[in-house]
């Protein structure tokens, strides 16, 4: 497992249009997930310490987001035959699991990942009512073990700061996590 930190926020990239299926048995566009003051696109995957130590909080955190006009939405683009626990399955059941506030979708062929630029899972792209990057952090101090009670929301506090301003903060902690598993 190689953690890697993905590069800092490219202010004012726009969000990229795709089309996936979701573990809800519906496909999903950008357009479908926006949205009225902005976008969180997530990449993760099931199996990954790293998101597993913070699921519980990004499920609260978007969930919060939804009451700023911040819709969420999650993709997975780790190659499930590497990955067992990443499968379409596993990611129903996790979805199911952990009450998923937002779309969970496949990147099956992994080109929505890398026309994003995601490099590990936790990859955070948070995008202003106009879908232009503003935030591309940490969701919090949290690495492969959750960070104490109290620490900083730095995702939430950020996307908030979109939602009311369309800006992102200029200073910004990366995120950290599992590279993505990628095909030969």
């Amino acid at each position: 497992m190689v953690s890697l930190q993905p590069p800092v926020c490219d202010f004012g990239q726009p969000a990229l249009d795709f089309d996936l299926p979701g573990v809800d048995g519906r496909n999903w566009t950008l357009e479908q997930c926006r949205g009225e003051r902005g976008l969180l696109v997530m990449f993760i995957c099931n199996h990954c310490p790293y998101v597993k130590s913070i699921r519980e909080r990004m499920v609260r955190d978007t969930r919060e987001l939804l009451e700023h006009g911040i819709k969420s939405v999650a993709i997975m683009s780790n190659d499930p035959s590497e990955y067992a626990e990443d499968s379409f399955d596993n990611m129903k059941k996790i979805a199911r699991q952990f009450s998923f506030p937002f779309p969970y979708l496949l990147d099956e062929s992994q080109e929505v990942a890398k026309a994003y630029g995601a490099v590990c899972t936790p990859d955070f792209f948070g995008y202003n009512a106009e879908l232009r990057l503003q935030y591309r952090g940490q969701l919090d101090a949290s690495r492969k073990e959750t960070a104490p009670e109290g620490s900083r929301r730095d995702l939430f506090e950020a996307m908030k700061q979109v939602a009311a301003s369309g800006q992102g903060p200029a200073e910004q902690i990366a995120s950290m996590g599992c590279s993505i598993k990628w095909r030969e």
